[in-house]
């Protein structure tokens, strides 16, 4: 009934659509594409892992059930009338991207995603796709978009009609930040290596030195990559029998620079005060790891 009909996906290398890392065309049955196109998804994101209390939870690097959720509308509601588009899901560096062809039917709003909206464009293929469990036909999609989308706030869902398509993205707020900060580090880090000023003699020495051999510096930066820790806990950690004057020396130097930062900013000397690493302190990790 459907021959035409197929889902193209895509991993691009960087923010454009200009170079492929992979590549897959699905033509299956049109009951199976919405699971082949999410875990084409799945293989081409991050999974991490946070402690929470005594557990350790895993956690994509994007809300994958909502994912899954606007991969399946886009193939349940799209216009199959028209028959030289396709479904396309696409994985840039900094969001993930779903097109379906066929404007958004007017009795759908997406900012009120939590009112339980049910709508079907195809009135016999969503009776299916219901009795087959792919979708709910009661329209708890897209609340379930909107209730998991509040645990991830750095993902921002944005939604727009594209000529005849209509096109979901899930964009990651903290990419654009990150790149920003990516330049400004690369500039001063730069900067501190190549350019001959006596003020900036000593930072260059620093720096240089890292590069062949980390130091404390970067030590206590690669301690906080992996938990918080309190300057004790740093001590510890670093094979440190007590908390030295070159260990204070280094944290308020750290501070200073804003790659790392107190987890109670407001009360210096609290007993149960921590340090972590900033997303600039995250950088430099980055940076000096590039270099070397």
């Amino acid at each position: 009934m459907f021959h035409f009909a197929k889902v193209e996906c895509a991993r691009f290398k960087g923010t454009s659509s200009e170079e492929f890392i992979d590549q897959k065309s699905i033509y299956s049955n049109i009951s199976t594409q919405a699971e082949e196109a999410y875990n084409f998804v799945l293989r081409h994101i991050n999974k991490g892992a946070t402690v929470e209390g005594v557990y350790t939870v895993s956690r994509w690097e994007y809300p994958v059930k909502a994912v899954r959720e606007v991969i399946r509308n886009a193939i349940v509601h799209r216009d199959y009338s028209l028959t030289g588009k396709d479904v396309k899901v696409a994985v840039y560096d900094d969001m993930i991207e779903i097109t379906s062809p066929g404007l958004l039917p007017p009795s759908i709003d997406y900012s009120a995603m939590e009112s339980r909206q049910s709508d079907a464009r195809n009135k016999i293929i969503a009776p299916v796709f219901k009795r087959l469990g792919v979708i709910d036909q009661w329209g708890n999609g897209l609340k379930l978009i909107a209730e998991e989308l509040k645990e991830y706030p750095q993902i921002d869902l944005q939604w727009k009609e594209v000529g005849l398509s209509f096109q979901v993205q899930f964009v990651k707020l903290d990419y654009v930040v990150g790149q920003e900060l990516r330049a400004e580090l690369g500039q001063e880090f730069d900067k501190r290596l190549d350019v001959d000023n006596q003020d900036i003699k000593k930072e260059q020495q620093e720096l240089r030195a890292e590069l062949k051999k980390a130091t404390l510096y970067s030590n206590v930066l690669t301690q906080l990559k992996v938990n918080e820790g309190t300057k004790q806990e740093l001590a510890s950690a670093l094979s440190l029998e007590t908390i030295s004057g070159h260990m204070n020396r280094t944290v308020s130097k750290l501070l200073d620079q804003k790659l790392i930062e107190r987890t109670i900013p407001n009360n210096p000397n609290h007993p149960a005060q921590k340090f972590k690493l900033t997303e600039r302190g995250k950088t430099f990790l980055e940076l000096l790891a590039k270099e070397k």
